[in-house]
């Protein structure tokens, strides 16, 4: 599958998961994070049945520890706390914090039309998702920016470091199992854990875990691998686009003119970040 079109399609699944987590989820975040990940790892070490060597247990304990247990454990804390679209905001600050990193650790210079399709994709987010009326949480809010910070400094790092001699599906298993483990002793240690669960419960775990997380986390490493971080994670911004439409869809929330614009926006951003991209 083109690098591209795999990175679109996970960042369209992601949008899934806010309007998952408030229909069919229970008010534990932690514990929400915690089967996602394990869930997901599951699914993958199964399908793969593949060790990694030795020499990566240090790199894959850092990336299960930023791109899994960090982000999604901060993601979920930030979702549940803040109103409207605001985490989304955060969300895509990604490509911001992506350049930055990647001209820190891997010493490639960003181009001055990527700075300038970031900031407009970050225009176009707002306008979509951010409400006048949004309260501030600051717990919500570092949650949020914690969590983006850690997926761009993993992604970056993966960048750097490569693919250990695995398959992408054990390389994105360990990493979910990482991450899982450390977001169940959490959930432990704060006692994150609902007093029962029903059938729509575990039908959205089910949901999360492999359509939402253990399918898109593969495409998304794979995509990183082949064309690098700083040509995927732009692609992030549609995910809150895409929850935008779901709400639309289902909860028949009309749009403004100026949500239309944010999406016209962000797409804008996107042709700007691949054209940039290309001249590199």
């Amino acid at each position: 599958m083109n690098p591209k079109l795999a990175a679109a399609i996970t960042t369209i699944l992601w949008g899934f998961t806010y309007i998952l987590t408030t229909e069919m989820l229970p008010h534990n975040p932690v514990l929400i994070a915690a089967v996602r990940a394990l869930g997901g790892a599951l699914f993958l070490l199964i399908l793969s049945r593949q060790l990694l060597p030795a020499a990566w247990v240090g790199k894959i304990l850092v990336l299960g520890t930023l791109n899994i247990g960090l982000f999604f454990g901060l993601f979920f804390i930030g979702a549940v706390r803040l109103p409207g679209g605001v985490a989304a905001i955060f969300q895509a600050l990604g490509p911001l914090f992506v350049l930055l990193f990647v001209w820190m650790i891997i010493h490639i210079k960003p181009r001055t039309m990527q700075f300038i399709s970031v900031i407009l994709g970050v225009i176009g987010v707002g306008l979509v998702v951010l409400k006048s009326t949004a309260a501030i949480d600051w717990i919500g809010i570092m949650a949020s920016l914690g969590c983006t910070v850690s997926l761009s400094l993993g992604s970056t790092l993966m960048n750097r470091w490569g693919k250990p001699p695995v398959d992408f599906a054990s390389f994105t298993g360990w990493q979910l199992l990482i991450g899982g483990v450390e977001l169940a002793i959490a959930a432990l240690i704060t006692n994150d854990i609902p007093s029962s669960v029903n059938m729509i419960n575990i039908t959205g775990f089910v949901i999360l875990a492999l359509f939402l997380t253990a399918i898109p986390f593969l495409l998304w490493f794979k995509a990183i691998a082949t064309i690098g971080a700083t040509q995927v994670v732009p692609f992030i911004l549609l995910t809150p686009v895409t929850a935008f439409i779901l709400d639309a869809l289902i909860r028949q929330i009309m749009p403004s003119w100026l949500q239309i614009l944010g999406v016209v926006l962000v797409l804008a951003a996107l042709l700007l970040t691949s054209n940039a991209a290309k001249k590199q």
